[in-house]
């Protein structure tokens, strides 16, 4: 048999680019925090250079902000990037789901399999990877796995509040619960009954985004910089 194809390990730079982006949505990295890029590289042992290339991409999609003879900072969550990124994601996944076939028996099998997963997650860090996943192979159930780069650019700042507001409102099995009556729907050849459990699912990010900005406001504005460059992870 042919040797297997050897996989390519992460460039320092993707490296980097992960561990500070998960950072930044998963508030490991708060809102206005001063990020150094001596203190990030250090811990994530690689070069001050990959880490400043990938906080210049982490730039263009507004999670940080360089400012000259200042240093890189954390933005707060911007609201319209909020809803921007909403209706760019919405667009793609249901325009995805209404070309979607009911699932043959391997597909229903997969996303089946995803969702006994997120039962198992205690918490929004543990769930938060497969709801990514399960979102991703809904897509690729369509054929449009590709579409996921699109819809991942564009959702920054939706990531961001998304993983603060998937419990100030419901609990995270609440979001499995969703899941499964996309796939019910799907099994049962109903799409009109998908489509409108999955833009229901979807859309709860405005009324958790609502309870967080009256909970913690000062994750939208007001912050205080608060120098860091710890990469720790929970």
């Amino acid at each position: 048999m042919p040797a297997s194809e050897p996989i390519a390990r992460p460039s320092a730079r993707q490296l980097a680019y992960a561990r500070i982006r998960d950072d930044i949505i998963g508030g490991r990295f708060a809102p206005g925090a001063l990020l150094s890029e001596n203190e990030l590289a250090a811990a994530l042992e690689i070069s001050r250079q990959p880490v400043r290339e990938a906080l210049l991409l982490i730039a263009q999609e507004g999670l940080v902000e360089v400012r000259p003879q200042s240093g890189t900072y954390v933005t707060r969550i911007d609201p319209d990037r909020v809803r921007e990124a909403q209706f760019i994601r919405e667009a793609i996944e249901l325009a995805s789901l209404a070309a979607c076939e009911p699932p043959a028996p391997e597909g229903e099998r997969m996303l089946r399999a995803i969702i006994r997963r997120q039962r198992g997650a205690a918490d929004r860090d543990a769930f938060y990877p497969l709801d990514e996943e399960f979102h991703r192979a809904l897509l690729g159930l369509a054929g449009h796995a590709n579409a996921w780069s699109a819809v991942s650019a564009a959702k920054g700042h939706l990531d961001r509040a998304r993983y603060v507001g998937m419990s100030a409102t419901r609990s995270v099995q609440d979001y499995v619960d969703d899941h499964e009556r996309v796939v019910d729907a799907l099994a049962a050849g109903d799409r009109d009954a998908a489509l409108s459990a999955l833009r229901e699912h979807l859309r709860f990010v405005f009324a958790d985004l609502d309870a967080v900005r009256a909970q913690h406001p000062e994750l939208f504005d007001g912050a205080v910089p608060t120098r860091t460059g710890r990469t720790s992870r929970r």
